[in-house]
């Protein structure tokens, strides 16, 4: 299974992904652009991406089961299809309102596409491989987001407004001729089991809810993943350049460095997770301790953070792509390949309901404080952003606090089927003991 033909359709599917990110992410780029482009608030300049993420964290369930149904060819090139439409619509528009329409078809597309590409995994390598083949899936998609950094934000200022957004979507019109050209859903003479209820069906959807491990993958995604999203999609440039005083370039460099870190973080998560499945939920705790800890440093420090203390923050806020990438591994170890999309689509949600609710908040406390005159020296000030950006605490507490409950109630069900969890202290030294012993 593991052969050429295995690798070309994984990578038309990533390169499909890669697309999709560079959709997601382009709007955060232009934040500043965008806000004198459509002259728009805070709150309002917010609700472009929120309402994106409003779109694609609703469909993630009918898409899940759209996709078990349909299989991935048909849906990654839907996909394609609407996110073309919507920078189309972009890259005319002059209005909130016809922009925000846009930049809901483009969070419609991209909700197609993921969960699409995820769910050839399974199919086309083997259980040993795919803890890492779903890691270089995320890694090599996020790709995407140093495309709209750099190239895309470059052509934006050579080029335009309209012309740089008509480039993306000319960029999905090849997705489609390649996915209708080169993608298969599974190899051939492959057929899905169905150990229970019909693709695609409510009982299909009820039995993927009802199963732990796929709610403990739904809340490792909503923890770690939401806090970089907020920063790479919507707030990360605004806070450097408009609060921190950075220059453009160096903010353009520091994102940048979220995609590398994101890109070199992957394989070895991925490895992890193959050689230490009972140990998934630590980790995903840990970066959650980390991202909290660090979020803290950087609000806290008089004055302008340093470049150093900045790259941390941005280092481990990319850390969160590759550890959400173990919420889809839940997913695939605790469900039947028939309910697989199902139970992907409900773990993707996590993390974007998170980050859709959280870019809001942090657009509305910002308007509130300059509205009350709290933040005299503009909305975007730094006391205004230390402020609204200290609202991810309480998402990251909350997070933490659900995963820490449904990971219990995982570990009674394996318990009942003779498998024990050891205490981490046990496990820590097992694995020196072991590592002394080679």
């Amino acid at each position: 299974m593991n052969s050429w033909r295995a690798c070309a359709v994984w990578g038309i599917g990533v390169f499909a992904y890669l697309v999709a990110v560079l959709q997601r992410t382009s709007f955060g780029v232009v934040g500043l652009e965008a806000a004198d482009r459509f002259h728009a608030g805070g709150a309002v300049l917010s609700a472009f991406t929120v309402l994106q993420l409003v779109v694609y964290a609703s469909l993630q369930i009918p898409v899940g089961i759209l996709v078990d149904r349909f299989g991935s060819r048909i849906m990654v090139s839907a996909g394609a299809v609407f996110m073309a439409l919507g920078q189309l619509q972009i890259a005319v528009a002059e209005s909130v309102v016809t922009g925000v329409i846009g930049r809901m078809l483009v969070g419609m597309g991209d909700a197609m596409t993921f969960v699409s590409v995820l769910r050839l995994v399974p199919l086309w390598f083997d259980v040993r491989k795919a803890p890492l083949m779903s890691q270089l899936t995320g890694v090599i998609g996020q790709l995407g987001q140093l495309v709209s950094v750099i190239p895309f934000l470059a052509l934006l200022q050579v080029a335009g407004w309209s012309k740089a957004f008509m480039s993306l979507a000319a960029l999905s019109v090849l997705v489609i001729v390649l996915v209708l050209a080169l993608l298969r859903n599974a190899p051939p003479g492959m057929a899905v089991e169905h150990n229970g209820a019909p693709e695609g069906s409510r009982e299909v959807l009820a039995a993927a809810w009802r199963q732990p491990g796929t709610r403990l993958g739904m809340w490792s995604h909503f923890t770690v993943q939401f806090s970089g999203n907020v920063f790479a999609l919507m707030w990360g440039f605004p806070f450097m350049v408009a609060g921190q005083g950075y220059d453009q370039s160096a903010a353009a460099a520091l994102m940048s460095f979220f995609v590398l870190v994101a890109i070199l973080a992957g394989p070895p998560m991925g490895r992890f997770v193959a050689r230490h499945p009972l140990r998934r939920s630590t980790l995903v705790l840990a970066i959650t301790a980390l991202t909290a800890a660090v979020w803290i440093a950087v609000l806290l420090v008089p004055g302008r953070a340093p470049l150093w203390l900045m790259a941390v923050l941005v280092a481990v806020l990319a850390l969160g792509g590759p550890s959400s990438m173990i919420g889809f591994d839940f997913a695939r170890t605790f469900n039947p390949s028939h309910r697989l999309g199902t139970a992907t689509g409900i773990v993707n949600i996590g993390g974007f309901v998170a980050a859709l609710m959280t870019m809001f908040l942090v657009g509305y406390l910002l308007d509130v404080q300059h509205a009350l005159g709290l933040s005299p020296q503009g909305v975007y000030s730094l006391d205004a952003f230390r402020v609204a950006l200290a609202v991810q605490l309480l998402v990251l507490g909350g997070g933490a606090l659900a995963l820490v409950g449904v990971r219990r109630k995982v570990r009674r069900d394996l318990a009942v089927r003779d498998v024990h969890v050891p205490p981490l202290r046990e496990a820590w030294a097992e694995y020196w003991a072991e590592r002394r012993s080679r």
